[in-house]
């Protein structure tokens, strides 16, 4: 044990130039009032300097207990208030399976014929979303892993650079209303409430991972957390302190991957995955705009649910703005689960057809 403690504080002691250059990215976009500071500003510091040749540190498993929290907190957005019936959420539900289906469609053919990439290559970068269970499952097929790396490193990297600009374009949400007062930032819940939190995301983390649950350390603490709100049990929000803080190692976790990229080597892939990308966002849009304007969904909640792809990520971004995270989270869950679940069949079925 004295050596696993050991190996953790080495471990943290390299990423903390990786996690300051993180909050100096997220407090100057605080500074200059940004939409998404922490998040943005840490995310677009480590990816410049990963680019430029710093050899930045992965938070490792500290990202795994940053999604307990985030879970947590996303668990909070589940209130016996909540607004949406059932049937609306079962419409938005089909259309986001339905979007998934042309954008998995939109990205294979694109991989294809566009970037020339080999089929297993083109499927496993195509799906959109679990990047983490995705790129696991690659490991056993005959898949570029670093292109299907990158691929949904640069997708998730232009979708959250692209949230802020398109949510003002549709006029629906006032990003600056989103600004945490700086008043708050010393809040701390009651200690019982502390502990509903902090039982909801060991006991929820351990739950996700016994039933399988895809992104368990995101998704088991949050229906953990879910239960505890729903029922009344606590009403406790998570900090705002441990907001920014996550938002950071997300970001964070975004930049390092690009850590060792060659712009001269990998171009033609960067560029590929950069069109790629904005494709399947338009596909978002256009679904997003449908539902909308057909069964009066959010705009902003179906937009952020359809994106492709970074399922914390989205579901932090959502909390962060205040735009129905319990919409937004059960919509990636439910993605994510049939992509998990459909993948072997997909993978069969087209190296037939290919054959």
């Amino acid at each position: 044990m004295r050596d696993a403690m050991e190996r953790s504080l080495v471990g943290l002691g390299r990423f903390l130039p990786t996690l300051a250059l993180g909050l100096g990215g997220g407090g100057l976009a605080y500074a200059l009032h940004l939409p998404l500071p922490w998040l943005l500003g840490a995310m677009l510091a480590t990816t410049v300097a990963s680019l430029a040749g710093a050899r930045l540190r992965s938070p490792g498993r500290g990202r795994q207990g940053v999604l307990v929290v985030i879970g947590v907190m996303l668990g909070a957005a589940f209130t016996p208030e909540m607004t949406g019936g059932l049937t609306l959420w079962g419409a938005s539900l089909s259309m986001m399976l339905l979007a998934t289906a042309v954008m998995m469609a939109f990205s294979v053919w694109f991989s294809r014929r566009i970037a020339g990439h080999s089929l297993d290559t083109a499927l496993y970068a195509g799906v959109p979303g679990g990047v983490s269970a995705v790129t696991g499952m690659a490991l056993d097929s005959n898949a570029d892993l670093r292109v299907v790396g990158m691929t949904h490193a640069v997708r998730i990297l232009v979708l959250l650079v692209a949230i802020p600009p398109v949510l003002q374009a549709i006029g629906h949400v006032d990003l600056g209303s989103a600004m945490t007062d700086p008043a708050q930032w010393l809040w701390l819940p009651g200690p019982a409430d502390a502990a509903w939190l902090a039982g909801a995301g060991v006991l929820g983390a351990w739950l996700g991972h016994l039933v399988r649950l895809p992104n368990a350390m995101l998704f088991g603490p949050a229906l953990a957390s879910a239960a505890l709100h729903l029922t009344g049990v606590t009403h406790a929000a998570v900090p705002p302190t441990l907001l920014a803080l996550a938002q950071v190692i997300i970001g964070v976790s975004v930049g390092v991957r690009f850590t060792g990229t060659s712009l001269a080597q990998v171009g033609h892939t960067l560029v590929m995955a950069a069109l790629q990308a904005l494709g399947l966002l338009a596909i978002a849009i256009l679904a997003a705009w449908g539902i909308h304007a057909g069964a009066g969904v959010s705009l902003p909640a179906a937009l952020l649910a359809y994106m492709p792809g970074g399922a914390p990520e989205l579901s932090l971004v959502a909390l962060s703005l205040g735009i129905d995270p319990a919409f937004v989270t059960a919509h990636h869950l439910l993605r994510i689960t049939v992509l998990i679940l459909l993948m072997p069949v997909l993978l069969g079925a087209c190296r037939r057809l290919s054959a």
